[in-house]
């Protein structure tokens, strides 16, 4: 990680480090994927990449019951698809299950399917009494990452980390990729 000049999956590897987030469960998604490159080239973190969101839900939470920490990494349309498993394992059982996820479907996404599940993301959890957070600044990244792990951590709840176009669309310069 360039000292001077982090990225924000730089500063997100860091902070699970950080935190003794050694487990990490992904569905590939191209928006996450320097970080995805990341994890895999460091040999702190058990790297897993199921089928499905749910599945990696499953392998997190269980994990968590085992003593050890994760976090799930998916996109927005993932995300759609875990309702039930937040309603009926994460949320009533008071696992703090953190999961990150890119925002799609929003800012200059002009995939459909994509902005409709867009639209539901932030209700869901709302509705789910999940904590959540979108990140839009690199000078936010450490400070949000590590207060929601912390907080889910210390309230034994889940907590969503949304990180929003405006910050994984830019580079260190401000500059479109």
């Amino acid at each position: 990680m360039p000292a001077d000049n982090p990225t924000w999956y730089d500063i997100v590897v860091r902070v699970l480090k950080e935190n003794q987030v050694k487990l990490v469960a992904y569905v590939p998604d191209n928006v996450l994927s320097p970080l995805i490159k990341a994890l895999h080239a460091d040999p702190y973190f058990t790297v897993v990449c199921p089928a499905r969101e749910e599945e990696a839900v499953g392998i997190v939470t269980g994990a968590y019951m085992g003593g050890t920490r994760g976090i799930v990494l998916m996109q927005t349309s993932g995300f759609a698809t875990l309702p039930n498993v937040l309603a009926s394992l994460a949320v009533p059982y008071q696992i703090p299950l953190v999961m990150m996820i890119s925002e799609r479907g929003t800012i200059g996404d002009h995939q459909l399917g994509q902005a409709i599940v867009c639209r539901t993301m932030r209700p869901v959890l709302q509705t789910l009494g999940i904590e959540h957070f979108a990140i839009e600044r690199l000078d936010d990244v450490e400070f949000v990452t590590d207060q929601m792990i912390r907080q889910a951590f210390s309230t034994q709840a889940p907590a969503a980390i949304i990180l929003s176009p405006l910050l994984t669309k830019k580079n260190a310069a401000g500059k479109q990729d």
